[in-house]
Parts: C-alpha cells; sequence; structure tokens
C-alpha cells in the first residue's frame, strides 16, 4: 500500500508535499534552473514548461503548470490561489497516489511545490518518476499494430471503470514502454464516482482522443486502428 505524503515543508508562502520514498528532495528539485545541463526540455506535447531530468536519484520528468489559450495573455504561469490542498499540483499529485494504490498504470509522484504570489496567486510545479524507455502512442514502434490499440482501449476502459475522468485524453499522454502502456498529465482531472451508468463524461473523454489521433496519427491508417481501440474498451 502507498505510504501517504506528508507536507515536507510548508509555511504561509509554499507548501512542498514530498514522497516518503525521496526524503532527500527539497523545493529546489522543482527548479528547472536548479539542475543546469541536467535539464533538458520535453519537446512533444503540452505547452512548454516540462523538463526530463538526470540526477544520481534517478529519472525524473519536472512540469510547471502552465496556462495555454487567450487566459495565458494575462497570466501564464499563475493561478488563483483558494487553499493548498485546492491548488493544482497537490491535487495531481493526490490523484497519482490513489491511481497506483488501484494498480493503474501511472507514473510515480514524487513531490508538488506550490508558491504563492501575493494573497491571491500561486504558482506550482510538479516532480515524477520518468517512465523509461517511453514513447508517445503516435510515435511508438509498432503504432500500426492492432493489437496495440486494442490493448490501448482495455487500458482505458479500466480508468472508467475506477471513475478517472480524463479532461486533456490525447494520444501523446498515452505512452508505451518495452510494449507496456501508460496514461500520464493528470491536471485538472478527478475521480468519479465508479459504477455509474453516467457515460457522458466518458463519451467526451474518447470524442478529445479521437480527434488527437485523427491529427497526430494520420501516417497509419487510424480510423481502422481506432476501431481496434473501440473493440478493447468494449471488451
Amino acid at each position: 500500500m502507498t505510504t501517504p505524503a506528508k507536507p515536507a515543508a510548508a509555511s504561509g508562502a509554499s507548501m512542498l508535499l514530498r514522497n516518503p520514498a525521496f526524503p532527500a528532495v527539497t523545493a529546489q528539485w522543482l527548479q528547472p534552473g536548479f539542475w543546469g545541463e541536467q535539464a533538458r526540455p520535453v519537446a512533444v506535447g503540452g505547452r512548454g514548461g516540462a523538463w526530463f531530468v538526470h540526477s544520481d536519484a534517478g529519472e525524473f520528468v519536472l512540469r510547471q503548470y502552465l496556462r495555454g489559450g487567450l487566459v495565458a495573455r494575462l497570466s501564464r504561469a499563475s493561478y488563483l490561489f483558494t487553499g493548498y490542498q485546492r491548488s493544482r499540483a497537490i491535487a495531481e499529485f493526490r490523484l497519482l497516489q490513489r491511481l497506483r494504490e488501484l494498480d493503474l498504470p501511472v507514473p510515480e509522484p514524487v513531490a508538488a511545490l506550490v508558491c504563492r504570489r501575493g494573497l491571491w496567486r500561486y504558482r506550482a510545479a510538479i516532480l515524477l518518476r520518468r517512465i523509461a524507455g517511453a514513447s508517445p502512442l503516435p510515435e511508438a514502434p509498432g503504432v500500426d499494430d492492432a493489437q496495440l490499440w486494442q490493448r490501448t482501449g482495455q487500458m482505458l476502459r479500466a480508468f472508467h471503470d475506477a471513475g478517472l475522468d480524463h479532461v486533456d485524453l490525447n494520444c501523446d499522454n498515452i505512452l508505451v514502454a518495452d510494449g507496456a502502456l501508460w496514461l500520464i498529465d493528470f491536471d485538472r482531472c478527478r475521480l468519479r464516482p465508479a459504477g455509474r451508468e453516467d457515460t457522458a463524461w466518458k463519451r467526451r473523454n474518447l470524442a478529445r482522443l479521437r480527434r488527437s489521433v485523427s491529427k497526430r496519427c494520420q501516417g497509419v491508417a487510424w480510423p481502422v486502428l481506432w476501431a481496434s481501440l473501440l473493440e478493447g474498451y468494449r471488451r
């Protein structure tokens, strides 16, 4: 069973939530400048603000929370502060812990940092253990293999059966590593009551994924592969 994470450091200005398996983590670990050349920007997916980190303690992914769209013109990296536990980094860290307790294939959270900016704003970052040898689904070896897509559908069904509403379900958030499948990026996602017949949110998840597949997988017969994904999902 996962050991519950507790704040490693908290004050009126910031909060660091740390996985007990990584006792050496400090707030500096969640600042890309701390790593220097050991941090390499992630090139695929997202809005920027993510780095692969190579360190003596392991391989990590560091992600800062950034806004997209029109609102980013006003505030690229800060959010309205309504309490540490409702901040995006802490919420995602807690959700990842819960999904791992359910034996679902998600990255291990290492730490989350929330730093207040004045009375009403905050900035945040999260540090995750990197999944070794992982590639996004559109770039994975065997991306044209119908069985891979069928297994992807089965994985997504397992998450939905657990109640996970993944609000940014796209094919770059599905990783393939040595044949194993993983799901990543749970910012703003939530667990709904499992077992309920409400399927509207599940349909929204799948519709968003289909749009992503149609854009990112044009080098393969994606409509046929999508049918394989749905076959796996409905089993």
